[in-house]
């Protein structure tokens, strides 16, 4: 939220309660990267901090998540990924679907993978 200058009350929703959160944390037990699952096969709220980017922190997180879409029975995962981060998604598998569209300020794409 303070890195990208998004509102708290934005970030905060309905949705917080029946998701599955999963958190990354440094060797102290530190939070350095978030990611939740919604129960209708979103992911969102893909986070990690800038200085443990590159590190691998988001993959192990984006496998986490994806293991457990699988697990819950999901078929297919979506996402709305900000345009910086559509090759990192990719990776995974995901594939953009529609156009370029603004949220909280920040262009994103929607991206969807079959499980």
């Amino acid at each position: 939220m303070q890195e990208q200058g998004v509102p708290e009350a934005l970030e905060w929703d309905e949705w917080d309660a029946p998701s599955r959160h999963f958190l990354a944390e440094d060797a102290q037990g530190h939070p350095i990267g978030t990611a939740r699952l919604l129960p209708d096969g979103h992911i969102g709220r893909m986070a990690v901090l800038a200085f443990w980017r590159r590190r691998g922190v988001g993959t192990a997180l984006m496998r986490q998540v994806l293991a457990a879409a699988r697990e819950a029975g999901f078929t297919a995962v979506e996402l709305a990924a900000q345009t910086h981060a559509l090759k990192f998604y990719a990776r995974f598998g995901f594939v953009t679907h529609g156009d370029e569209f603004m949220d909280a300020g920040i262009p994103h794409y929607t991206m969807r993978l079959e499980l």
